[in-house]
């Protein structure tokens, strides 16, 4: 029995929607994310899926939000984004205690840490930040109308809606006193930069949302959970912060890919994101800031949700995340004080 998964019904529904399911099936938790459940479908046969669920408890209202990623991914099977192809939603809770969806598989690797990072060879590396640059390119170039998401959310005050939001979000979750999350809010929402346009935006763009292959290029665009409209720069930040360099002095996640050798620098990605999209990145220290500040917020809220038990796996990582949270808070602070 593995956790997070009624064999049976699941097995039913999925046969109802696949020709010629060969049962039994396997199902293993693909470790590793820090949110939704995600869980490798095999049948008898050898051919695989993908399901995914929310975690089991301690979940804040309107988050893990299954309808809403099926909706994104469905909507995008028609266009430059990659995705993978949707099998089908489940919102009946009898089936599996919560919704979930299920698409194909592809194959890829996610690049969390050094050790993944040896999965694209040194000469590839540096095509990595290209295939993310123009896949987020893609994201913001979607045509809202002829996908259908043109009603997705509300395109303006993008960036003072998320800061309100995290604000409310880290202080439902949190049990400490940290004022400087107070303070950098503040600063943040006085030096908000006009937002010229909205578009689609993945919300948790970063290169471990992404399937990889070892030639570099990016087979699949993964966990649309927080997509929305907005500011597409705000969706350049969120890939910065997450982004780390080699001589950076802490690492938010315990370890990353990008500190291997090969990999681009932050202001290789932005430059390349200039050049692809013609968009002016003069605000992206703002950004930066801001996408720090929110993944401070984030990792708060990771570190409770393992805590009261929500997640299968606790990874040694999150055993930092109270310290990051901290780090990330002080690096946007930096950044806007410089």
């Amino acid at each position: 029995m593995v956790k997070g998964i009624e064999e049976k019904p699941v097995t039913a529904w999925l046969a109802a929607r696949v020709d010629k399911l060969s049962s039994p099936l396997k199902f293993e938790l693909i470790t590793g994310g820090h949110s939704n459940l995600t869980y490798r479908v095999t049948d008898s046969e050898g051919r695989k899926w993908v399901l995914r669920r929310p975690p089991l408890g301690h979940v804040l209202a309107g988050a893990h939000d299954m309808v809403r990623e099926h909706r994104l991914l469905s909507s995008l099977a028609n266009s430059e984004v990659p995705v993978p192809s949707v099998v089908g939603l489940c919102t009946d809770a009898a089936i599996n205690g919560a919704d979930f969806y299920v698409t194909d598989f592809v194959e890829g690797h996610v690049l969390r840490d050094q050790n993944s990072a040896g999965e694209v060879p040194l000469a590839q590396r540096p095509a990595v930040g290209h295939e993310l640059v123009t896949a987020l390119a893609a994201i913001h170039s979607v045509d809202l109308e002829s996908t259908g998401l043109a009603d997705l959310g509300k395109r303006e005050d993008y960036v003072a809606r998320q800061l309100r939001t995290w604000l409310r979000q880290f202080n439902a979750m949190t049990s400490r006193d940290l004022p400087i999350i107070e303070q950098v809010h503040d600063a943040l929402a006085a030096n908000i930069p006009r937002q010229h346009e909205a578009t689609l935006i993945h919300g948790d763009f970063r290169l471990d949302n992404c399937l990889v292959t070892g030639e570099g290029e990016v087979a699949a665009v993964l966990d649309w959970e927080i997509s929305t409209l907005g500011d597409p720069l705000a969706d350049l930040g969120i890939l910065l912060a997450y982004w780390s360099e080699p001589n950076d002095n802490f690492l938010p996640l315990g370890d990353a890919a990008t500190i291997h050798e090969g990999f681009p620098g932050r202001q290789d990605l932005v430059a390349e994101y200039e050049r692809v999209t013609g968009r002016d990145t003069s605000d992206m220290d703002f950004f930066f800031a801001f996408a720090s500040w929110r993944l401070a917020c984030i990792l708060e809220g990771v570190h409770a949700r393992y805590v009261g038990g929500a997640n299968v796996e606790i990874p040694e990582e999150v055993e930092i995340f109270p310290h990051s949270v901290v780090h990330l808070a002080e690096r946007a602070a930096e950044i806007l004080d410089a």
